[in-house]
């Protein structure tokens, strides 16, 4: 499963927020998307997934255009992850997971045995066993992530789409959900996932995408793309890296 993108111009009517975007998504592959508040990472998401249709260029999912493909295709291709969603009417986080099930059935079918063991593996697999028949709105911002996430995995999609995955969790959900991420990419997923932390691109991304102001500074793998010059230009600040002997990896900090 693949999802490409050429010369995508993204914006709104009377309002363009960029142009020049190209990409390919791959199955078993994390590719991060980088820049600064209002550089376009979200129209893009939101371009790319189908929700805004694109002012210029083309969108290809598994090969085919991806406005040419019915919505309910989409969703058992590509799962969405938000910054953040209101979920109303004290639907529980079993409940909301649940309703990434919908892709394969409909929202007033019933949900079969296969239904009840996908959405509770996915609610094992993101530690929220315990928050499970707990109303989603008592649940701290970081806790509710989680369950969004859970909900996307349980949707089964080929490729995985998240919009900073780690913004509203602690230091350890943070590892967590990267590590996750990095798991479904080797079991064969496809993920994009943006991020204002270059050290989760440069550890679990393999490519990455960097935009500022609506374009593209650069593209490419992780190893070539996140380094201190690109991330000063990036960023538009000093930039140190502090190496670890052990392992050779840097961590980035911005000075």
């Amino acid at each position: 499963m693949t999802l490409q993108a050429w010369e995508l111009a993204i914006g709104y009517p009377g309002r363009p927020v960029g142009s020049g975007f190209s990409l390919h998504v791959r199955s078993g592959e994390v590719m991060a998307l980088l820049g600064p508040n209002g550089s376009g990472k979200s129209t893009l998401l939101k371009t790319l997934l189908g929700l805004l249709p694109p002012l210029a260029g083309r969108i290809e999912l598994d090969g085919r255009p991806l406005a040419s493909q019915r919505n309910e295709t989409r969703a058992r291709r590509l799962a969405y992850v938000p910054q953040a969603l209101a979920i109303g009417f004290g639907f529980t986080v079993r409940e909301s997971v649940m309703m990434g099930r919908t892709a394969h059935g409909g929202l007033f079918t019933g949900p079969s045995v296969h239904d009840r063991r996908v959405v509770q593996a996915a609610i094992e697999r993101m530690g929220i066993g315990a928050l499970a028949e707990r109303p989603i709105s008592t649940l701290s911002g970081g806790e509710r992530q989680l369950a969004l996430i859970a909900r996307a995995l349980a949707q089964e999609a080929a490729i995985l789409v998240l919009d900073e995955p780690t913004a509203s969790l602690d230091f350890g959900h943070q590892g967590k959900v990267m590590r996750e991420i990095r798991r479904l990419a080797d079991e064969g997923l496809g993920v994009l996932f943006t991020t204002h932390d270059p050290n989760h691109a440069a550890r679990f991304a393999d490519v990455a995408l960097l935009i500022r102001e609506g374009r593209t500074l650069a593209s490419g793998p992780v190893a070539s793309v996140i380094d201190l010059a690109h991330l000063q230009a990036l960023y538009g600040t000093s930039v140190t890296a502090v190496g670890d002997p052990a392992s050779g990896r840097q961590a980035f900090l911005a000075m």
